[in-house]
């Protein structure tokens, strides 16, 4: 008996440990059950029953399970209401459960009930706020830190699916987040419970963010004594940003912004310096300039190299925020980039750099007009002295000649010609409107219109004309007038003889290579500087500047628009503006690297050429100090990366006519040392060209692309990877001489980088495209076919839609013989081959013609179906399987084969039947299967690694 009273002690340590509570009987004979008892007793309960047995529990384990299996529960009682509503009231009692991982368990089932109850019991809507949501926000506060951890994740799940109401929100979930952040909270309760509201922030919405987080959340980004809520405030700072709106956060959030950013902890001005672009956005373009741009360059002089760091990886993104959409816009016209200007940006734009009006009344026209002189001189000298420094302005920058018109009908051509002068030189608002042209004017043809030069202009914003600046206008006084007209008269004298000559020289120099587009816009610019210094002051003053001056060397109005006023600048710059001309274009002509290269600018010239009006001039030359060597000893090995990451950015920002201050940046990154830098310029250079146009691409990245091609095999699967999109931008003579250069993305650094190979095949099939027939039988044809012989079944699977494709670009494109040429090649090198993979090869380049439609019937019939067809007695049965599924599944399925009687289907049909007797049990099964057959593709998927 003693024996059996201790193997009655261990079974029943046995059934604890699989948590079943204790068994006994209340008769006096022990019976020893067996686990198949304990199973059956379980099956006989209900599911609450269960529930409940196993809730009340001394086992953690059963009680675990109980708070997972608690969503199994709720969906076998879906059917019963009460049921329904008892199960949720059970788990109201298990989360005061004592055991944390049990509470932990239940509030990871939580976000899934609440779903559950959502989707399938919508009679009772208020299951989750009045059962559920009461333990997740009790959790918050849990002492474990798991279970805070769960119910946070749960909350953001409920939040983010929406299956809390508005109200619960407004009336349980916040009152309890801003206790949670009280004074006297618990420390790290109250940092996780200020980084929930700030990701709930744009969950909920700016209204209940704006009454009931934002004050919290401002007392917080004061809290002196715990860093830690500070640090998670600054983290958060630019969510919070987005979603109050520009008011709050330029009256409420700046201010604390300000403070964090000059924390005595580094940690919370890094952090302050990762969200500083999500802060700008939420601000005016004033306060961007004005207040973060200073803010910045603190955190990029910062004592702690972490904040230096961070500082400058955000640079790049904060400088594009000052991007104006109305110059910056992109969009494609007849296959070419074209920068364009949305009308209504572009007016309200202009308006804002010729003078603010927020706070003028529209009818005062006296305090619009009237500016202090002595500023806007020093601004329009410094304008213009930024001019002549910048080489390439002359390319972007030019004034249409239908800006200014002439008209007889209402006053004068002088008088016109004269108050055209005063609104080009003077740049003041009071800004004529352009009546239409007489009948003497002939419009612009398209070639005209759209010449290379033309083309890739910023179009010049349109400007609404107020009437009373109108009559203001009419109204200037006589002596202003003839002395303009006498600072017009003597316009061209400044000009020497020399210089005149000099611009002759370089147009007969240049007039040879005319054909080269480059060329062609280096001549038309010379040649308007020629007519500029040349140009008769009697007919100056009879035509007007809208005739006298080409649309196409013209400085753009908007880089001598000034403040100035109509009546206290009697003096006109015309005579600057022709000598601008003339040293402009022959600047851009000394310094094009194609003509010149012995060109330099002086220390302090090259320093003004990189001054612009977009982005404030202290962060873009701390931008442009990031490729500084001792930037990577001080800051970060990887600087240069980040430079580079960001360039694109940058560039859009500053517009393609402010590309010069760049270029050189762009040039040392290209040649760093670090091949990952190099790496990412080659990822971004076709969205680069895509801001630049086609001229400056032309003339500034194709050569480094060129180097980028015979970088790395790192470097150049960037270029590979957009080759298409970059070439597409070039002019066609340009992109041809790329064709010399394809067999090289052959060779690679390691032979068995084949997804460099797979990549090529797919850049191949989208360059078909921009090729001639000629073009494509002549160089990509044979990349193509020595890609199909690759080892590597992936780099040979794209190459056979290569070839497919090729066959359908040559088919379409005449003359005919390309396609029947490239056909014979294909049976010569691959139905012949001695190797029975290049036999099947012809198999899948066959079958991938048929499938893809790339040749009609009859032509496929007669040029490589006979041919196809004597595969059937190859001695490998992998190739007379591949065949008997191509003749199956893909020919016999084209309505030619099964319309048309003709002798290639009955050679079809006789080869089939030669199949269905083959000797290989795979060759007659795929012959005799009937196509429409479920298990085909089954069958095709498991042969693939035996026939390919």
């Amino acid at each position: 008996m003693a024996d059996l009273s201790l193997l009655q002690e261990d079974l029943q340590e046995e059934i604890d440990g699989f948590g079943v509570d204790d068994y006994s009987s209340e008769s006096d004979v022990i019976i020893i059950p067996s686990a198949l008892d304990f199973v059956s007793q379980d099956e006989m309960l209900t599911p609450l029953g269960r529930l409940d047995k196993y809730a009340a529990s001394e086992n953690i384990f059963n009680r675990q399970m109980v708070a997972r299996s608690l969503l199994d529960t709720l969906k076998e009682v879906s059917d019963d209401e009460r049921d329904c509503i008892a199960v949720l009231e059970r788990v109201s009692r298990l989360a005061d459960d004592s055991e944390p991982t049990v509470r932990a368990e239940l509030m990871e089932q939580v976000p899934h009930i609440a779903m559950f109850c959502q989707e399938n019991r919508p009679s009772i809507p208020y299951a989750f706020s009045k059962y559920l949501l009461p333990i997740v926000v009790r959790y918050l506060a849990d002492q474990n830190n798991q279970v805070r951890k769960t119910s946070q994740a749960a909350l953001l799940v409920l939040l983010e699916q929406e299956l809390i109401e508005r109200y619960d929100v407004e009336a349980k979930v916040c009152p309890v987040l801003v206790e949670l952040t009280a004074p006297d909270s618990n420390d790290d309760v109250k940092t996780e419970a200020v980084a929930i509201m700030c990701k709930m922030a744009s969950m909920v919405g700016k209204d209940i963010t704006e009454r009931l987080i934002l004050p919290r959340f401002c007392e917080m980004c004061c809290d002196c004594r715990m860093f830690h809520v500070r640090k998670v405030c600054a983290a958060n700072f630019g969510d919070i940003c987005s979603v109050v709106g520009q008011q709050a956060t330029e009256e409420m959030l700046l201010p604390r912004f300000f403070q964090l950013c000059s924390d005595n902890v580094w940690g919370v001005r890094k952090a302050c310096a990762e969200c500083f672009m999500a802060v700008s956005c939420a601000t005016s373009q004033e306060v961007r300039r004005t207040k973060l741009s200073t803010l910045f360059i603190n955190l990029i002089s910062d004592p702690s190299r972490w904040v230096r760091q961070a500082a400058f990886q955000s640079l790049g993104p904060f400088i594009s925020t000052f991007a104006n959409p109305s110059s910056s816009g992109q969009f494609f016209k007849e296959e070419e980039c074209k920068n364009t200007e949305d009308r209504n940006l572009a007016e309200e734009h202009s308006n804002e750099r010729i003078v603010d009006t927020e706070d003028i009344p529209t009818h005062d026209v006296q305090s619009q007009t009237e500016l202090p002189l002595d500023a806007d001189e020093s601004d329009f000298a410094e304008t213009l002295e930024n001019d002549k420094e910048e080489s390439n302005s002359m390319l972007v920058h030019s004034l249409p000649e239908t800006m200014f018109h002439c008209t007889s009908s209402s006053e004068s051509c002088q008088e016109a010609a004269n108050k055209n002068e005063q609104s080009f030189d003077c740049c003041s608002i009071a800004v004529l409107p352009a009546p239409a042209p007489s009948s003497q004017e002939k419009p612009l043809s398209d070639q005209e219109l759209y010449n290379s030069f033309n083309f890739w202009r910023t179009p010049l914003p349109k400007i609404d004309i107020d009437l009373e600046l109108q009559e203001t206008a009419e109204t200037l006084d006589s002596e202003t007038q003839e002395g303009e007209q006498e600072v017009v008269a003597s316009a061209s004298s400044n000009v020497t003889m020399a210089t005149r000559k000099e611009l002759e020289e370089m147009i007969e120099n240049l007039e040879p290579h005319i054909d080269d587009p480059d060329v062609k816009a280096q001549v038309e610019v010379l040649s308007a500087a020629l007519r500029a210094s040349s140009l008769d002051p009697q007919e100056e003053t009879t035509a007007g500047i809208g005739k006298s001056v080409d649309s196409q060397n013209e400085l753009s109005i908007k880089d001598h628009l000034s403040f100035t006023s109509i009546q206290d600048d009697p003096v006109p710059l015309i005579n600057d503006t022709a000598e601008d001309i003339v040293e402009s274009a022959l600047r851009y002509i000394h310094n094009d690297s194609d003509f010149s290269t012995n060109s330099s600018f002086s220390p302090e010239e090259e320093k003004k050429s990189k001054i612009q009006d977009i982005v404030p001039q202290a962060l873009l030359d701390q931008y442009l100090s990031m490729t500084d060597p001792s930037r990577a000893q001080t800051v970060d090995t990887e600087i240069a990366k980040h430079c580079a990451y960001s360039l694109p950015g940058v560039a859009l920002t500053l517009g393609r006519q402010n590309w010069h201050c760049l270029k050189d940046t762009y040039e040392t990154l290209a040649s760093d040392m670090q091949w990952k830098v190099r790496r990412t310029l080659a990822f971004s250079i076709h969205e680069l060209a895509v801001i630049l146009g086609d001229q400056l691409t032309a003339g500034d990245l194709v050569p480094v692309f060129n180097g980028f091609l015979k970088d790395l095999d790192e470097v150049r699967i960037g270029v590979l990877k957009h080759l298409h999109d970059f070439l597409k931008l070039l002019h066609p003579d340009k992109r041809r001489e790329y064709l010399y250069q394809l067999q090289e993305f052959l060779v690679t650094d390691n032979s068995r980088n084949w997804r460099f190979r797979a990549e090529l095949a797919e850049q191949l099939i989208l360059l078909l495209d921009l090729y001639s027939a000629r073009d494509i039988y002549d160089y990509l044809r044979p990349i193509a076919l020595s890609l199909c012989a690759d080892k590597v079944s992936s780099v040979r699977w794209i190459s056979f839609k290569l070839v497919s494709e090729m066959v359908k670009k040559l088919y379409s494109a005449p003359p005919p013989t390309f396609v029947v040429d490239l056909m014979n090649e294909l049976v010569e090198t691959f139905c012949r081959c001695q190797k029975w993979s290049g036999r099947q090869t012809f198999a899948f380049i066959c079958q991938t013609i048929i499938e893809d439609d790339c040749l009609p019937m009859d032509q496929f019939a007669e040029h490589l179906l006979p041919h196809l067809l004597l595969l059937a007695s190859d001695r490998v049965p992998n190739v007379r399987v591949l065949l008997a599924k191509t003749l199956r599944q893909t020919l016999l399925e084209k309505e030619y084969f099964l319309t048309c009687v003709s002798a290639h289907q009955e050679a079809v049909e006789q080869t089939i039947v030669a199949l269905q007797m083959d000797n290989d049990n795979d060759v007659k099964y795929f012959a005799s299967i009937h196509p429409a057959s479920t298990k085909i593709a089954d069958d095709a998927m498991s042969t693939a690694s035996s026939t390919y």
